[in-house]
């Protein structure tokens, strides 16, 4: 079966993943102030999270048009594409678009996935598309199973940052105000339908991330067999502690490690971590 998996830039992956799976990734877009910059490997995280922090504007981030996603789709017979959240952004909108297009003049089997999630939400979603096709399941099979798994999925994130939050109107300046006074770091993560919620607050960085990996295992449940992943925003060391944690506690079945791209460096901003899990 000639296969392709798609996703959208917010799907990270490290150099290994890169290699094994061959993934298109379709860019999406981030403009602060004047300046526009394409969440492709030329992109410069550094340059990325200084222009974020001199600004006082929010950070716009735009989908990829429909075309975009065509020339991907254009490369194999069977396409499995996986997307940004819709409730977080239009992408999954545009590759919907993309394949009623294509569907017009060939017959390919195009299935796209709301992945109900980001960054290495994706990332664990693309991994089981590969997996099945790997293992040579019917198509139809694929689309189950990772359907099930979408719904079975949990992400959640630990903020260093919050500046992006207040930009976008998502925290108000007295709030964050309060919570920097009191040095309160937020745990979130996200709901059945893709929406972003707060899980805990805790006081202090320490506390936080203990509680961080107290979370990860309630919300889990009996980790064996299970597969995690970690990505972070400029804070590699925070995330090998994480690892490491994460081993001695429970008993997943692989932990992956990721640098998170563009767009999930815009969600996270600088020193943010993002687990998903199944």
């Amino acid at each position: 079966m000639n296969c392709r998996i798609v996703a959208d830039s917010s799907c990270d992956l490290n150099d290994e993943l890169k290699e094994k799976m061959d993934i298109g990734l379709v860019p999406l877009k981030i403009q602060i102030d004047d300046k526009t910059y394409v969440d492709d490997e030329k992109l410069n995280i550094n340059e990325l999270l200084s222009a974020m922090s001199n600004s006082e504007n929010s950070v716009k981030t735009s989908s990829p048009s429909p075309g975009d996603f065509i020339k991907e789709y254009e490369k194999a017979d069977n396409v499995f594409v996986v997307t940004l959240s819709s409730q977080l952004s239009g992408t999954y909108n545009s590759a919907m678009i993309a394949k009623n297009i294509i569907e017009e003049s060939t017959e390919k089997f195009i299935h796209i996935f709301d992945s109900k999630s980001a960054c290495v939400g994706e990332t664990l979603i693309s991994m089981k598309i590969f997996e099945l096709i790997q293992e040579k399941y019917d198509k139809l099979d694929i689309v189950n199973k990772v359907n099930q798994y979408i719904k079975e999925m949990k992400t959640l994130f630990i903020l260093d940052n919050l500046d992006n939050l207040i930009k976008g109107g998502r925290m108000t300046k007295i709030a964050a105000h309060i919570a920097s006074l009191l040095n309160i770091k937020p745990i979130m993560g996200g709901d059945q339908e893709g929406n972003i919620k707060l899980v805990d607050k805790v006081r202090g960085s320490k506390r936080a991330f203990k509680r961080f990996v107290e979370i990860i295992g309630i919300e889990a449940g009996n980790t064996e067999g299970k597969t995690i992943g970690i990505a972070h925003c400029n804070a590699p060391e925070k995330a090998n502690e994480l690892k490491e944690e994460i081993e001695k506690k429970y008993n997943f079945k692989n932990i992956i490690v990721t640098e998170m791209a563009g767009l999930s460096s815009v969600y996270a901003n600088d020193g943010g971590i993002v687990v998903a899990f199944n």
